[in-house]
């Protein structure tokens, strides 16, 4: 008597005992893409929306475990996934090789938000997604250096009309930098500089993007406004450390963002704490708690609390910053879960948003 072969409803039920750690949902049919039950050995293909290399692994050994309760045979479970575009006004025709574009901001300078756009860039790529990262920062842009570039290296351009990203770690990289040599003062007034901003984004040639991460000036000026008003973003990261003044300037960057409506994706939380080298006590030098309790007034994920750690700095200054740097160190391994909530929070976006919201900007 032959085995019976098992339906698509049985695989379903073991699905939905599983919750995406990221997501904060069970899995579901919708992420079954198929499934073969064949000469005793069964394998499942699930779907997510979000790019899952390494966090792959676990979740499908999580999925196998499941379905040993139904199936007694050999068991494989692949993870593929497919990034979705969120569908904002005008985005497919302004930026048709970008899916989903990320501002990382903050209130305030110093706060490590270059520091974080760049890893948090890295960490995407690493988990399989296609990345770009573009330097809005064009006072004082910081990621060539960062990424490595040496100095006066140029993009190429196209029929004069398109920028060549540069190449770096994996990823496609823009930045006024490329563009001028490391002297030259950047002496604009607004109008030049959000015109810089909007020719940097769309007039590079970006490659078939999941993610490009816009690193963005510090505050809530001209350059910010531009951005939330001309460009389709699909969200923002705000960086913070626990200081009081820093998180006072935070909350002025969410209420930007929540009044032109692009969401908020998280808060990241920079020199939560110093750990001495020498003694191993831990510190809270700038304060304790602030970011998280930034990210609870508003009700958004405390995506990382990460430490003062001089590593940190020494990598980014060397051009390989610490997820290519040692990527298996604590600090990598806490971008890396950074980058799949990130990742996730935009699926989850992706999938609610049936209606193209409307930008609107007022005075009060």
């Amino acid at each position: 008597m032959s085995k019976p072969v098992l339906d698509r409803n049985q695989i379903v039920q073991c699905l939905g005992r599983i919750q995406d750690p990221h997501t904060a949902q069970p899995l579901s049919g919708a992420q079954l893409k198929s499934f073969a039950d064949e000469n005793d050995r069964l394998h499942v293909v699930l779907e997510l929306a979000y790019p899952a290399k390494k966090f792959g692994y676990g979740l499908a050994t999580l999925v196998e475990a499941q379905l040993e309760a139904i199936y007694s045979g050999k068991i494989n479970v692949d993870i593929e996934w497919q990034v979705t575009r969120q569908p904002v006004a005008n985005q497919s025709a302004s930026m048709p090789a970008v899916k989903n574009i990320i501002a990382v901001a903050s209130g305030k300078g110093g706060v490590g938000k270059s520091t974080t756009a760049v890893n948090l860039a890295l960490a995407m790529a690493q988990e399989g997604a296609r990345v770009g990262i573009l330097d809005a920062d064009i006072y004082g842009p910081s990621q060539g250096m960062m990424l490595g570039i040496p100095a006066g290296t140029k993009p190429e351009t196209i029929d004069g009309k398109w920028f060549v990203p540069l190449q770096a770690h994996g990823i496609q990289a823009m930045s006024m930098a490329f563009l001028v040599n490391d002297k030259t003062p950047m002496v604009w007034r607004g109008p030049m500089v959000s015109g810089a901003l909007q020719q940097l984004l769309t007039q590079t040639q970006w490659d078939d993007l999941d993610y490009l991460v816009v690193d963005m000036p510090p505050g809530t000026g001209d350059i910010q406004l531009t951005f939330a008003q001309k460009v389709p973003a699909t969200g923002s990261v705000i960086v913070t450390t626990p200081q009081d003044i820093a998180l006072l300037d935070a909350k002025k960057g969410i209420e930007m963002f929540r009044k032109v409506n692009i969401p908020v994706l998280g808060v990241v939380e920079n020199m939560a704490m110093h750990i001495c080298s020498n003694c191993g006590h831990a510190e809270h030098i700038f304060g304790e708690g602030g970011g998280t309790r930034l990210a609870d007034e508003y009700g958004v994920d405390i995506l990382a609390s990460m430490p003062l750690d001089i590593h940190i700095r020494e990598q980014a200054d060397g051009g390989a910053p610490t997820v290519v740097a040692d990527p298996e160190s604590e600090v990598a391994l806490q971008y890396l879960m950074m980058a799949r909530q990130v990742m996730a929070n935009i699926s989850v976006l992706n999938a609610g948003s049936s209606a193209i919201p409307t930008i609107t900007v007022s005075d009060d």
